[in-house]
């Protein structure tokens, strides 16, 4: 079976009137496969939109092939809008429009259904709120309804940038909730997003990209297993004197605030064995596993939660950028 998303070798380059050409996405390749949810990660301004852009062709790329739904990205791109709904950015709604109106009017534009907008509503929590206007959204809502506009067409492929950008907890449980039922149902989800402990609990598979480059790909698990130390959180009476015996018995101990964190072991009972012949008693014995956040800071070197996200990532930089790529009037569109 083909891939649902394939990148190779894709690369942009933008120019600033400040600084000169920067490269935004250098040798990229991405592949998803039909049915994952695929979480795609990267610091602001490590390419994650410009890549996005790229694959929906609203940005002409310098070199690399794409191919999305069996056909190449962009030049065939309209074959499979159909099939596919995106957000990339933070979309724009007319203020004076109901919910209801706005998705019954891009319905009517995209031939789906009418009888599809109250089905989308319900489905991101918006129904009790369709009616009213827009304008009197919170940015939480706004997400939901762009999610709404991109469930129109009942897509195979849907692509979301940041979706729980703006939502409050019970709102970013409800979003993961809507994708995993999406998935179940068969749609496959690329899910780019700076809320890593969502994605971990989200996705099956990731990607990670750095600078414009990947830097990881596979399962999370499989991810997570090379950053596994093996190491245990003890906590005792005396973490010094502790410390000291578990060193003396070959262990690589780390002393912390109020327990140690002893590595080199995969067996907890080796550690109380150890202690406990010399009367040292264990209060508590917990494998440490790495978790998404932990890989992500490790590869990338960067803070985990960007304070400004989606502000300056890639082209969008404070200072202004030019496309290095075809003009405007030729670069592809599409309805999402």
């Amino acid at each position: 079976m083909s891939p649902v998303i394939e990148i190779a070798g894709l690369r942009k380059t933008f120019r600033s009137l400040r600084h000169g050409p920067r490269v935004a996405v250098d040798g990229f390749d991405l592949h998803v496969e039909a049915g994952q949810v695929h979480g795609f990660l990267g610091p602001n301004g490590s390419g994650k939109t410009t890549t996005l852009r790229a694959l929906l062709g609203l940005v002409r790329a310098d070199a690399g092939e794409m191919t999305v739904l069996g056909v190449r990205s962009p030049h065939h791109l309209p074959k499979v809008t159909g099939r596919l709904g995106a957000i990339v950015e933070t979309p724009q709604f007319f203020g004076n429009f109901t919910g209801h109106r706005t998705l019954r009017l891009l319905a009517v534009a995209g031939g789906v259904p009418v009888s599809r907008v109250d089905r989308v509503l319900d489905l991101v929590g918006l129904r009790d709120r369709g009616h009213d206007r827009v304008r009197g959204y919170s940015l939480g809502m706004r997400q939901r309804l762009a999610v709404a506009s991109a469930l129109l067409k009942d897509p195979e492929l849907l692509i979301l940038d940041e979706p729980a950008n703006g939502l409050d907890p019970a709102g970013i449980r409800e979003m993961r909730d809507l994708t995993r039922s999406l998935a179940e149902s068969g749609v496959t989800v690329l899910l780019s997003s700076h809320i890593l402990a969502e994605v971990q609990l989200i996705c099956d598979h990731v990607t990670i990209v750095s600078a414009g480059r990947r830097v990881a790909t596979g399962r999370v698990d499989d991810v997570l297993a090379g950053f596994d130390r093996h190491e245990v959180r003890v906590g005792v009476a005396e973490p010094a004197d502790a410390a000291e015996l578990l060193r003396a018995a070959g262990l690589p101990v780390r002393e912390e605030d109020d327990h140690l964190v002893v590595g080199g072991t995969e067996d907890p009972e080796l550690i109380a064995r150890t202690l406990g012949e010399q009367g040292v008693w264990v209060r508590e014995l917990t494998p440490l596993r790495p978790d998404l956040e932990s890989a992500f800071l490790e590869l990338t070197g960067t803070s985990a939660t960007p304070a400004l996200p989606r502000q300056v990532d890639d082209a969008t930089a404070r200072d202004t950028v030019i496309d290095l790529g075809a003009p405007e009037a030729d670069t592809a569109r599409m309805d999402t």
